[in-house]
């Protein structure tokens, strides 16, 4: 059998990432002609999905220059793409020879039969995975971005250590408030991070070093340790709005929340840990202490049920439902019961609510803008919103990674997860990962006892 593959790629594959025509290297690409058909019904849609259909279109069209697509053209990367015209009469007893899936499936099988080379047909559609095992075809997911976590799992942004000595905490106390340090210090805590952990800290990461009752908290910063303050302590203008950190994760995530050094920050935790309300008062804390101009709200707008389109109204409108966490967290938290300081601060323009279909070519300068819901979108999706970023601004991915609504994305592959890996270690960035449900005592039971 030949070492080169043929891959059949499924619509879905295409459509979310454009970059996957090129992504078999030394194998053979097989687009059927059903997929050229599905393509040509996205080409006119707003957003990433037109856009990917079109690309793909127009390199396939700009290829048609090197040879035919129908006796197949190879590129720079020793990878041949070729068009199936035929091969979808043979769709198996039982199955809608009609439906794309199925016209597929007949093709997939038709080559099996005629040649030796592996046959494998890429879908990110999980029940045509199933269809496919069923039928004796090999199929995979599309896995160019699926995250490798690392043997500790996913990043939590966070560590803690039990102390073998009780000074090292005072040592550390004392190492945080003088001018002069005694590196000797530092240099004891990252022996005992790497006996813990076999590896330095990463970059803005919280940890916890635990002695008995005793404990110190601090955040590994450019080569340095730098002490976790009181939530209180860290800006005038949220110490007035009297919100306390309810855990240790919250005040990790307060403190990142509120540092403007930090671009970027992304917060992932259960319902009801408190990642929206804390986000929430602290952009609120530092547009009024001056530090931004305003706050842009976003989300992947993925309902459970309907689409938005079949909501009637306009887009403030049709966003409504998912404007509903944001005003019920600023009524707690701002004691804002009717609304009026939410309305006015939406009228000065200082609140804003952009969709993300709306927010490709915009720049957002002195900005804090807020993505709540970010497990539901794609990595190309968060990288358009992420480069939207101007000068003196700051963003903040929320979500929760065991509750993704959107198809062909799961808690290795959506958006929110590989940005808070693959930014664990730039000085850029922060991560926390809220464990505890704090919205009330039923609500953390229901999110631990029903799964």
């Amino acid at each position: 059998m030949s070492d080169r593959k043929i891959f059949i790629i499924d619509t879905c594959v295409l459509l979310y990432d454009k970059n996957s025509i090129h992504s078999f290297p030394e194998n053979d690409v097989l687009i059927p002609l059903v997929v050229l058909d599905e393509l040509d019904r996205f080409k006119d849609k707003k957003g990433l999905i037109g856009e990917n259909a079109r690309y793909v279109n127009r390199f396939l069209d700009d290829l048609r220059q090197a040879g035919s697509l129908h006796k197949g053209i190879e590129i720079e990367n020793g990878q041949t793409i070729k068009v199936a015209l035929t091969g979808f009469n043979k769709v198996p007893v039982g199955l809608d020879p009609n439906y794309t899936d199925n016209k597929m499936i007949s093709l997939a099988l038709g080559i099996q039969d005629q040649i030796k080379q592996k046959v494998i047909l890429v879908t990110k559609d999980i029940n045509f995975r199933v269809k496919c095992d069923s039928l004796g075809i090999h199929s995979e997911d599309y896995y160019k971005d699926k995250i490798q976590l690392e043997d500790q799992g996913a990043f939590k942004g966070y560590s803690e250590i039990e102390a073998l000595d009780p000074y090292v905490i005072d040592e550390l106390y004392d190492y945080t408030k003088n001018k002069d340090k005694d590196r000797s210090v530092l240099e004891d805590f990252l022996e005992i991070f790497k006996e813990k952990f076999n590896r330095k800290p990463y970059e803005n990461e919280y940890f916890c070093i635990k002695y008995d009752s005793s404990s110190f908290l601090g955040r590994y910063e450019e080569g340095e340790i730098v002490r976790v303050r009181p939530a209180g302590d860290l800006l005038e203008s949220f110490a007035r709005l009297d919100i306390k950190a309810k855990n240790r994760e919250q005040l990790y995530a307060l403190n990142s929340l509120l540092d403007p050094s930090l671009p970027l920050v992304t917060i992932s935790g259960l319902a009801g840990s408190g990642k929206t309300f804390i986000t929430l008062m602290a952009a609120y804390a530092m547009v009024q202490a001056g530090y931004y101009d305003r706050i842009v709200f976003t989300r992947n707008v993925q309902p459970v049920g309907r689409d938005i389109g079949f909501l009637p109204g306009s887009m403030e409108e049709k966003m409504a439902p998912w404007l509903a966490p944001i005003m019920d967290n600023l009524r707690v938290g701002l004691k804002d019961n009717n609304l009026s300081l939410f309305n006015t601060l939406r009228s000065q323009g200082v609140i804003e609510i952009a969709p993300l279909s709306f927010i490709r070519g915009r720049t957002f300068n002195n900005t804090i803008l807020i993505m709540d819901e970010a497990q539901n979108a794609t990595i190309h999706e968060l990288k358009t919103v992420i480069t939207r970023m101007g000068e003196n601004s700051k963003i903040i991915l929320l979500g929760d990674v065991d509750q993704i609504d959107t198809p062909y994305i799961d808690a290795l592959s959506n958006g929110l997860t590989i940005v808070s890996e693959k930014f664990k270690n730039q000085s850029c960035a922060s991560h926390i990962a809220l464990k505890r449900g704090e919205r009330s005592h039923l609500s953390a039971v229901a999110a631990s006892i029903l799964g």
